[in-house]
């Protein structure tokens, strides 16, 4: 708009001059009036049809625009009208067909002395050139400015799903830390206080010292919700992991399941996040043991063997897995779940009757 109200405004500067020809002055003022009118508002209304109404728009402007210009004896005014023109064909077909149209726009010349016609048609072509060149850049400007604000629209959702997937799985360790930990605790002590009151009465000393167990573990309960909150705010350091086995079958032998360890291989010290799931499936499957096998003896193992792989098992010989499958509830599926994580695998092996095995396979 800017350019045709520039073009237009030379147009009339110009026009004093045409008054020396009675008659071609007003023409011609009207004719670049109509014409700026229609690139002004009708392109507006084009811009957002269809390709067939931009194709007879174009077609009008440039045969209004040709009879100006030859009414106009060919003045700077009139060839700046049709540059306009050259850059809304750009905008509204493509640069293919606007070079088309600055093909024709040097034909106005025609008419001059050859001199004068090839000085005046060179200079109105690099003009059209330019304007179509300059059209063409401006419209990959905007190309781009949208596609970078829809690249930047999907960058917001990009991690708005980030967030959320890192707030879920942020929750699922909440869960599995609870469960495991707290829960495992407050298991062992459930079952000390039913000891207890089931001897109480008959054996008082052996009471006393079931409950004096039962607190120890809950204190232990106590201390692993510290740990968990503490592990929100910085990163949770544990034992190495046969120091924390060896804790965890020793509060199993003491709630009633004799269990023994067995490490195989030689020892080599673990990626922490290896040693944190290793232990918690040791921790899983000797609460389950103790709260579903009704077993007389339990043993973990650690086979350090392969250099490449860890391998945990946690045995009974209890009971065995009910037909519809291995009890455990959330915290196997929180094994499982770690496991995954890191590239390893959970199995468990059940024969009615005999035991089950709980086994992990971990890279390390």
């Amino acid at each position: 708009m800017v350019l045709t109200c520039g073009a237009l405004l030379t147009l009339v500067v110009e026009a004093t001059d045409l008054f020396r020809t009675p008659g071609r002055a007003p023409l011609t003022l009207a004719l670049g009036g109509v014409y700026a009118l229609v690139a002004t508002v009708g392109f507006g209304w084009v811009r957002h049809r269809d390709r067939s109404v931009a194709l007879g728009y174009v077609a009008v402007q440039l045969a209004l625009g040709m009879a100006m210009f030859a009414t106009a004896h060919r003045t700077v005014g009139a060839s700046l009208l049709l540059v306009v023109l050259v850059m809304q064909c750009v905008v509204l077909l493509s640069l293919p067909a606007a070079l088309l149209v600055t093909l024709v726009v040097p034909l106005g010349h025609l008419g001059m002395t050859l001199q004068d016609g090839l000085r005046a048609g060179m200079a109105t072509l690099v003009g059209c050139l330019f304007g179509a060149v300059s059209a063409e850049l401006w419209m990959r400007e905007q190309r781009a400015r949208e596609a970078l604000a829809e690249a930047h629209a999907q960058l917001r959702g990009y991690a708005a799903q980030a967030e959320e997937l890192a707030t879920t799985q942020e929750r699922n360790r909440l869960a599995r830390d609870i469960h495991d930990g707290l829960g495992h605790h407050l298991t062992v002590v459930q079952m000390q206080l039913q000891a207890a009151r089931a001897v109480l009465a008959s054996d008082p000393e052996r009471g006393d010292g079931l409950l004096a167990k039962a607190q120890q573990e809950a204190s232990a309960a106590l201390a692993e919700v510290r740990r968990s909150v503490a592990a929100l705010r910085e990163p949770r350091t544990v034992a190495p992991l046969p120091e924390s086995v060896e804790q965890l079958a020793a509060a199993s032998s003491a709630a009633g399941t004799p269990t023994d360890v067995e490490l195989i291989g030689e020892v080599r010290e673990l990626p922490a996040e290896t040693e944190e799931a290793l232990y918690r499936t040791a921790q899983e499957g000797l609460t389950n043991v103790r709260k579903h096998a009704r077993a007389t003896r339990a043993t973990v193992r650690v086979d350090y063997r392969d250099p490449d792989t860890v391998t945990l098992e946690v045995r009974d010989d209890g009971t065995g897995a009910p037909p519809e499958g291995p009890r455990g509830g959330f915290g196997l599926v929180g094994v499982r779940e770690r496991a995954a994580r890191l590239g390893g695998s959970l199995r468990v092996d059940s024969v009615p009757g005999r035991g089950l095995t709980l086994r992990v396979e971990m890279p390390g």
